[in-house]
């Protein structure tokens, strides 16, 4: 039995293009994969600790081999709990929309915590960086207001996709599949609900074979 982890980057839930689409995937996905498990988390409602002060050292007294505090490690354990849900899963899915070209902030944050030596990375002999969270797939949803074509000018201001599959990649990740939903705004309703309907399609179809 696989375990699918279901990351949400969206307060609008219901009128989220990214999530219609990702909805899909995971609802196709259930269906034709019944005896995974999937787990969902919407980081506009989990309670994201901030990586404040406390975090920050608790995480530089473990890169140099220390103990964390007793404060710090109240904090830290935090960071374990949340880093320990990430690396059990087995498959990922990403509702990514795009927040001022980039993702939204409460996904950074997610990304922010978890994103840490030793635990979703490491540092090679070289000095280079290796991934921990290796030979996993992972499927995003984006949608996006405007259109940021292949070729075009607009691509130098997508830090959606961008960021994305950067971090993923930072972790390990080499099979990043993806589906974007554009212009959800720019075209008017009709064109945002085309695009939509026919991205939904794709990801159900997607999804079989995940």
């Amino acid at each position: 039995m696989a375990r699918l982890l279901y990351v949400q980057a969206s307060p609008r839930v219901a009128r989220s293009h990214s999530m219609a689409v990702a909805d899909a995937f995971v609802q196709s996905y259930a269906e034709t994969h019944g005896e995974d498990k999937v787990v969902t988390r919407n980081v506009f409602e989990m309670p994201l600790m901030p990586f404040d002060g406390l975090a920050v050292e608790a995480k530089y007294r473990i890169i140099h081999g220390e103990r964390p505090a007793q404060g710090e490690k109240v904090v830290w354990d935090d960071v374990e709990t949340l880093v320990a849900e990430f690396t059990a899963a087995d498959k990922y899915v990403f509702a990514v929309p795009m927040w001022n070209f980039g993702i939204p902030y409460r996904l950074k944050q997610y990304f922010d915590v978890i994103v840490q030596p030793g635990y979703t990375f490491t540092v090679t002999p070289d000095g280079g960086y290796k991934g921990l969270v290796a030979g996993r797939p992972a499927f995003i949803a984006y949608a996006r207001g405007g259109e940021y074509p292949a070729g075009t000018a607009a691509v130098a201001v997508d830090h959606q996709t961008t960021y994305m599959e950067i971090i993923l990649g930072f972790m390990g990740f080499t099979d990043v599949r993806s589906i974007v939903v554009e212009p959800t705004l720019m075209g008017g309703p009709e064109t945002a609900a085309s695009r939509r309907g026919a991205a939904v399609r794709k990801a159900t179809e997607m999804a079989k074979d995940f």
